[in-house]
């Protein structure tokens, strides 16, 4: 073995540890890199939903956020200030829309929010007309599963028998009559609710 060749071979076999230890280094960093951006991300925000309960008289949700105008009209005249609207648009895409959680719509006698939409978002209909969407019963959590005898639900229902029934101790939802308005989602006394409304798309 020549000198210069020696000497390069012996360089490279001292610089060997030299070279796993920045590998090592540099390993480390990284992990230490993806722990703070783990660390100092913020969450990101729940997806907002893609239905939402609409207001009595609404057409079908491919239409409805484009053809209403965001007025207010309809939050201004409903009686128990059911309709809301975000004005960030990240509820709903800034339409009005209705959480039963917060506050049910009550299905009005004269449907005022119907009679006063500008663009034709919300059309006048008759009470057993409106389609909001249909409510669920969820036995498990419901009070009457170990015998209770709640019927909040059937009792409060502005439509009564013509949408909810109790039969033979079990709670019916009569499809066509139940409107999907929310009172039973909202009045339900137990968590999670025993009665939720899914929304007409």
């Amino acid at each position: 073995m020549n000198r210069r060749r020696f000497f390069r071979e012996g360089l490279r076999e001292i610089l060997r540890p030299l070279g796993s230890a920045i590998e090592k280094f540099a390993d480390a960093a990284k992990q230490i890199s993806d722990l703070e951006n783990l660390v100092s991300k913020p969450p990101s925000a729940p997806a907002a939903p893609q239905t939402w309960l609409r207001p009595p008289g609404a057409v079908s949700e491919s239409l409805f956020p484009d053809m209403c105008h965001r007025s207010g009209e309809c939050v201004r005249v409903c009686p128990v200030q059911a309709i809301k609207m975000d004005p960030s648009a990240y509820k709903a895409r800034g339409a009005p829309y209705i959480e039963p959680d917060e506050q049910a719509c009550v299905v009005c006698e004269n449907l005022a929010c119907t009679t006063v939409c500008p663009t034709g978002a919300l059309v006048p209909t008759t009470r057993e007309s409106v389609r909001m969407g249909f409510a669920l019963w969820h036995e498990d959590t419901c009070l009457r599963r170990d015998g209770g005898s709640c019927t909040i639900c059937v009792d409060h229902c502005p439509l009564g028998s013509t949408a909810i029934l109790l039969r033979e101790g079990r709670i019916e939802l009569i499809d066509g009559g139940c409107i999907g308005c929310g009172v039973c989602q909202h009045d339900c006394p137990t968590y999670p609710k025993s009665m939720t409304v899914i929304p007409r798309t």
